[in-house]
């Protein structure tokens, strides 16, 4: 089986750097894509670490183009705990805490999960939102989607050797085994991340290089969940900084902002 292709790997020196870059990434396809015929910009966002970086370097990236501009953005969730909004495992609500808080994005615009729902329910019912926000599309396609990537290779609450890495029909998915606690989770599916226009995978520190070596260079007969990200039509791109490129013999592009 041939490797598949790995996409743009662009390297920084240091997350810092990496997250200014990515903030800037951000506002400048928000503003190509509210230029464009559709006039809306649809990010979709992961949790974990970025939250923390997103927070830290956005606002100040995005806040140029005015609240009338970002009053066009529309922000999912590439996957969710089933917890409350107001639990540490929450993914949105850090981002609100954190991130949200201090962006003009209308709520009406953020689309979340209904916590309070058995997991089949909310993943069926975050489906739905989804497919209201993005109507005309089979298949939602965000303009953006910002992914991690766990030391086991899995992305989104897609794990190695899982039965939803099969899933070919639902937009969503819900998990209630899953390896990494909470057990319970909401996640999208490899049609709607490969449907995706433009994908950016971030992953810093030393603890990422074994399996970044495995994703962006092997050639495995059982793929790692990460490595099934292969955008049909859009970009694919990954944002590393040194520590996490280490192992890497692929080319790659070095930046500095210094």
């Amino acid at each position: 089986m041939a490797a598949p292709a790995p996409g743009l790997i662009s390297v920084f020196s240091s997350p810092q750097e990496l997250g200014a870059s990515l903030a800037q990434l951000v506002a400048q396809r928000a503003a190509c894509c509210l230029a464009g015929p559709r006039a809306r910009f649809a990010l979709g966002l992961s949790g974990g670490s970025l939250v923390s970086m997103l927070a830290r370097e956005l606002p100040s990236a995005a806040a140029p183009a005015g609240s009338a501009s970002l009053a066009r953005w529309t922000v999912g969730f590439c996957d969710e705990r089933l917890v409350p909004f107001e639990h540490a495992e929450s993914t949105y609500g850090l981002y609100r805490t954190h991130l949200l808080s201090r962006l003009p994005i209308p709520d009406s615009q953020v689309i979340t999960i209904n916590p309070q729902l058995p997991v089949e329910e909310a993943a069926e019912d975050y489906a739905k939102k989804l497919r209201q926000a993005f109507q005309g599309d089979s298949i939602p396609v965000f303009d953006l989607l910002i992914l991690g990537v766990g030391p086991d290779g899995h992305t989104c609450s897609l794990f190695p050797d899982h039965p939803l890495l099969q899933e070919r029909e639902k937009i969503v998915a819900p998990i209630s085994d899953s390896p990494k606690p909470p057990p319970e989770r909401v996640t999208l599916t490899l049609p709607v991340l490969n449907a995706a226009r433009t994908v950016i995978f971030v992953a810093t520190g030393e603890g990422k290089a074994a399996i970044l070596k495995r994703i962006l260079e092997d050639k495995e007969e059982n793929p790692l969940p990460a490595a099934l990200v292969q955008p049909h039509t859009g970009k694919l791109c990954w944002f590393l900084d040194e520590a996490a490129a280490k192992l890497l013999t692929v080319p790659f592009e070095k930046h500095s902002t210094l």
